[in-house]
Order: C-alpha cells, then sequence, then structure tokens
C-alpha cells in the first residue's frame, strides 16, 4: 500500500506521521510512505520505505506527479493558516483552494486513465472555520456552512468538492473539520488562533506570552494527539457509513480563556500563570469573534471518534508529547 501526506512537515503531518508508523493500523512495515510539502520533511524514523518529496501544489505539474504516484490513502493537509490566509488573500485562494482543486483533478484523471480502478481515499483536513455567526448554544450537525473569513471560505469550497468527486466515485473521500488545535508545539506561527497555544505553551517553557483577546473568550479545541487520531481513524471508515454526507464536525472541548488560565494554573501554578500579558489586539479579536465557540459533534461520536474532555488533558499531553525535556 502507498500512504501520501500532503503538508508533511507541518506539526499534524509530523504528529500523524510518528502514529502510522507507531501503530501499524494503516502502514505496515512493507508500505510505502510518501511526505510531501514546501520544503523537504525530515525523515521519520521507524520506517525504511519513506520518500521525501517537495514542491509547491498550486503547480499543475507538481499536482500532476503527486497524483501519479497513484497513493491509496491521500491525507490533504496543505493549506496556509488562517491569519496568513486572511491577511495575503491571493495566496490564500491560491493555495487553499486552487491548489486543492488541483490536485483532486489530477486524482480524477488518474482515475479515468485507469479505467476507474484507481479510486484513492482522500483524508481532507478542514477546519471549524466554516461556520460563522449567529452561532446557537451549542453547533450540531445540521448547522449550515457560513464562513466570515477567506481561510473559513476556502475550506468550505475544497469540502464541497470532495462530496463532489466522491458522488461521482472519482475518490472515496471525506473532510473531517478540526477544532483549533492545542497546544501546538515549537515556535509561533501566522494562525489567528496562535495565541490558545502561546499562552500555556510559552509559559510552560518560562516565556512570556500576549493574550490578544478578552479571557471570556469561548472557543473549541482538541489537542494535536486527537488530531492525528481523527486522521487515522478516518482513514479506517467504510465509506458507506458516512451516506452523502461527507464533512463530519470533530469531537474537542469548549472552554473559555480564562478557564484555560485556570487549567495551567492548577498544572503549573502562579509562576506561569504571571508569564501571560494582556495586550489587546482588535484585528485577532475581530477574527475571533466570528469562530465557533462550542459543538455538539454526534455523528463523529457515533463513528468512534473521541477527543479530550478537559483542558488540563490538553495540557498534559502538550507535556507528555512536546514540553522539552
Amino acid at each position: 500500500m502507498k500512504i501520501l501526506i500532503l503538508g508533511g512537515a507541518g506539526m499534524i503531518g509530523r504528529k500523524l506521521t510518528e502514529k502510522l508508523i507507531a501503530d501499524r493500523e494503516l502502514l505496515t512495515a512493507d508500505d510505502t510512505l510518501y511526505l510531501h510539502d514546501v520544503v523537504t520533511p525530515q525523515a521519520p524514523e521507524g520506517h525504511d520505505n519513506v520518500v521525501l518529496l517537495s514542491g509547491d501544489i498550486t503547480s499543475a505539474e507538481q499536482t500532476d506527479q503527486l497524483a501519479g504516484l497513484q497513493a491509496d490513502i491521500v491525507f490533504h493537509l496543505a493549506s496556509i493558516v488562517s491569519g496568513e490566509a486572511e491577511e495575503k488573500f491571493d495566496k490564500g485562494w491560491s493555495i487553499n483552494m486552487r491548489g486543492g482543486w488541483a490536485l483532486l483533478e489530477a486524482l480524477r484523471a488518474q482515475h479515468e486513465q485507469s479505467g476507474g480502478s484507481y479510486r484513492p481515499k482522500v483524508i481532507f483536513a478542514s477546519s471549524i472555520a466554516v461556520f460563522g455567526p449567529p452561532f446557537p448554544e451549542a453547533i450540531n450537525d445540521e448547522f449550515l456552512c457560513a464562513p466570515q473569513t477567506s481561510y473559513g471560505a476556502q475550506k468550505a469550497c475544497i469540502e464541497m468538492l470532495v462530496a463532489d468527486y466522491a458522488r461521482k466515485g472519482f475518490i472515496d473521500g471525506m473532510s473531517i473539520r478540526f477544532p483549533t488545535i492545542c497546544v501546538r508545539p515549537g515556535k509561533p506561527n501566522l494562525a489567528a488562533s496562535g495565541f490558545f497555544s502561546g499562552i500555556i505553551r510559552e509559559p510552560l517553557n518560562g516565556v512570556e506570552a500576549i493574550l490578544p483577546v478578552d479571557p471570556s473568550v469561548r472557543h473549541w479545541h482538541a489537542s494535536p494527539r486527537s488530531a492525528a487520531h481523527f486522521l487515522v481513524h478516518a482513514a479506517g471508515l467504510d465509506e458507506s457509513a458516512l451516506g452523502t454526507r461527507r464533512a463530519l464536525n470533530m469531537p474537542g472541548l469548549s472552554c473559555t480563556v480564562e478557564e484555560q488560565i485556570e487549567a495551567l494554573r492548577e498544572v503549573a501554578g502562579e509562576k506561569a500563570v504571571s508569564l501571560i500579558k494582556p495586550q489587546p489586539d482588535e484585528h485577532i479579536k475581530n477574527i475571533v469573534a466570528g469562530w465557533p465557540r462550542n459543538f455538539d459533534p454526534q455523528r463523529a461520536l457515533s463513528l468512534g471518534f473521541s477527543a479530550e474532555t478537559s483542558f488540563k488533558e490538553i495540557i498534559e499531553v502538550y507535556i507528555a508529547d512536546d514540553l522539552p525535556k
């Protein structure tokens, strides 16, 4: 079997790679793992059959080459993040929408050239940014997509394309809508949601963190460990379980920034909390105001997806998996 991860150098791509190699549920020792990103991903430990690739998915030549691998499972994680997509309009639509569409078109071409025998499983990493206000107390599986950011609109477009290409039989595809993934390891990125991780990660590493929003802000979270679990579990699902609705809201935890801080205080004490410095940012506040706050993801739960149930647990996952020792 062949597995292709687009966005393989990113944080979630690395977590997914580690899980695939550790679990051996989808990836056996004899299978080939292809890791692709705009920069060459690092070679993972524990698996011999790894091919490292780099290139631009906005290039038709590149997507044709990737589709030509005829991978059995394609994890499409490649995108630019929310804040960058909002600030760089053309770049966001080029990478997040046109790049995804080009990939699906290249996979369709391979399907047709094979006489219909090639039909890959495609797992698209979407986002809760596909939703916009006004919100109910908890978004259920019937709530409409009405994104209020360019990033959310781009993700919604690819969701619809994945569903249509699956309906036509070109792929076996589905989209999973990630919560905000927190606590992200490493350095801050350009995601507007980055502060949710920063106010936990930086204090745990003895560094000051900026809080650009009010502590009353509520949001929907899951850990990087859960993100990798979502992807692997999705790849193992039978498409008949999805019916005609190919996008799923993933489980997570709804909490306020204040509750995040209290969980940090419980785990690491007052010294860590004192490193959080309020510094209001109207641009960030306006973006966050249009984001969902709570979900009731019954379809995903019924299909076996799961996530953390307390923010303390999310912090403990970061400490166990990613806090420098």
